[in-house]
């Protein structure tokens, strides 16, 4: 099954609890928000099958519900990363 992957910087609050469950997944911009580096949070690239426990667990420890997932691109959705 395709994954995808991206963050509403609308309800990000920049704490910082995604990157430790998923390095390989996210990272912040100079701001602090969090985006998906693989597609500049567009969602539209699938999530390699070895990372989407990584993505599962940032999910959980997501805070604000801001790391969303899909088993279609997000392409109508975009959320800008800088």
């Amino acid at each position: 099954m395709a994954v995808f992957t991206m963050v509403d910087r609308s309800t990000c609050i920049a704490c910082g609890a995604c990157n430790p469950n998923a390095p390989d997944l996210f990272d912040y911009t100079d701001d602090g928000f969090s985006y998906s580096i693989l597609d500049g949070n567009e969602g539209v690239t699938e999530v390699p099958e070895g990372l989407i426990e990584d993505l599962e667990d940032a999910i959980e420890g997501c805070p604000t519900d801001s790391i969303k997932m899909s088993d279609t691109p997000f392409n109508c959705r975009k959320v800008e990363a800088s």
